[in-house]
């Protein structure tokens, strides 16, 4: 059988090596070979398996002979099914035969040769990190590669906080305007309320506080300044996580 020397990885990286040398030989077949693939698998001749090997190459041939094989054996008669289905149907159907096949011969080798617990799962892990060969031929791994890639640019950003929730958090920490009291309520109590937060003073301007205006506050000094005098409106103080007033951070700024 070509390419098919004795060949017996030891380590986690050898079979990883020999993994993804088999999977390139089969995608091969599925993908840029598909014609000549096609070809071979006559359903007129008997029961055919699709063979990677680890120089890339691959094979379609009988199974082996002798009993039991020297790795695991691909699915049986895949010429079989050729004519009796779509062939992008019939060619999945093979990727999924050949990525189980795959993995057969790369836990064989862990066994044969004692890979631990650990050993496993790094190589599992290893293996997982690749589109499976049914992604390849079916398209689905790039768009999965698109979605990774665009998931990845969106995360790559810091998280920015609920806007609702930014202003909610500001609106807390101002000064308390005046409340609405109900009318039952003496005007004396309202004018008490009105000169307990008057001397809410913004820092820049040095205005009273307005209860219809957005003010934020400095998170180094603690001073409270009007929105437009420093020139930050509500919409960016959602994207704010620390403000700095102009005066703190000229004094940062300074060696």
């Amino acid at each position: 059988m070509e390419g098919g020397q004795h060949y017996n990885p030891r380590t986690v990286e050898e079979v990883f090596r020999d993994f993804k040398s088999r999977r390139a030989g089969m995608i091969k077949a599925l993908t840029s070979d598909v014609a000549e693939f096609f070809q071979q698998c006559d359903p007129e001749k008997e029961n055919l398996c699709l063979y990677g090997f680890p120089n890339e190459r691959w094979e379609v041939n009988l199974p082996a002979e002798e009993v039991p094989p020297e790795l695991p054996e691909p699915a049986l008669g895949i010429n079989f099914a050729r004519d009796g289905m779509q062939e992008k149907d019939w060619l999945s159907l093979v990727a999924v035969h050949s990525d189980a096949w795959l993995l057969a011969v790369a836990f064989y080798f862990g066994a044969r040769f004692g890979f631990d617990k650990a050993d496993r799962k790094r190589l599992f892990n290893m293996i997982n990190d690749l589109p499976s060969i049914f992604e390849v031929v079916t398209g689905a791994a790039k768009k999965q590669s698109k979605e990774k890639s665009a998931v990845s640019n969106h995360s790559s950003s810091k998280p920015k906080p609920n806007p609702k929730q930014r202003i909610t958090e500001y609106q807390e920490k101002l000064p308390k305007g005046p409340q609405l009291k109900d009318d039952d309520e003496d005007e004396d109590g309202l004018e008490e309320e009105e000169d307990e937060h008057g001397d809410a003073l913004c820092g820049a301007c040095g205005e009273n506080y307005g209860q219809d205006e957005f003010w934020i506050c400095c998170d180094i000094c603690e001073k409270w300044f009007h929105g437009k005098c420093v020139k930050i409106t509500p919409a960016r103080a959602e994207h704010i996580k620390q403000y700095k007033c102009p005066s703190c951070s000229n004094k940062r700024a300074r060696p």
